[in-house]
């Protein structure tokens, strides 16, 4: 099986900074792309940003400039550097990772998967 790990989460006052971090393990053939994922009470979850294994990245409008995603691929670990938070960044973040797994040996055959993290409460408040 495959276990996504968050840390970082907290609390912090308005224009602070937090970094997160999602750790994955167990049996992984490669990892595709990662990614964090944000819900605040009342919504629906949206996509925060998302990295490939190449480091291609894309960031909703409203973290642009302020938040920063990057991966370590040795690691299997993406990492969300958030800066100028905002009372509006309030939510329980999560990781969610496409990863390759050995599905057979004989013949080799790997299939993607999708795998969602626990999730890490942000708290931006003064």
């Amino acid at each position: 099986q495959v276990q996504l790990v968050e840390s970082g989460g907290g609390l912090v006052q308005p224009g602070g900074s937090l970094r997160l971090s999602c750790a994955a393990s167990g049996s992984i053939f490669s990892i595709n792309a990662m990614g964090w994922y944000r819900q605040a009470p009342g919504k629906q979850r949206e996509s925060v940003a998302n990295i490939t294994s190449s480091g291609s990245t894309n960031y909703v409008d409203s973290v642009k400039g302020r938040f920063t995603i990057s991966i370590d691929n040795a690691k299997n670990t993406v990492y969300l550097q958030m800066n100028s938070l905002k009372p509006e960044d309030t939510a329980v973040y999560y990781c969610n990772a496409d990863i390759m797994r050995v599905v057979t040996t004989l013949p080799r055959l790997v299939q993607e998967f999708n795998y969602w993290g626990q999730g890490t409460q942000v708290t931006v408040s003064s």
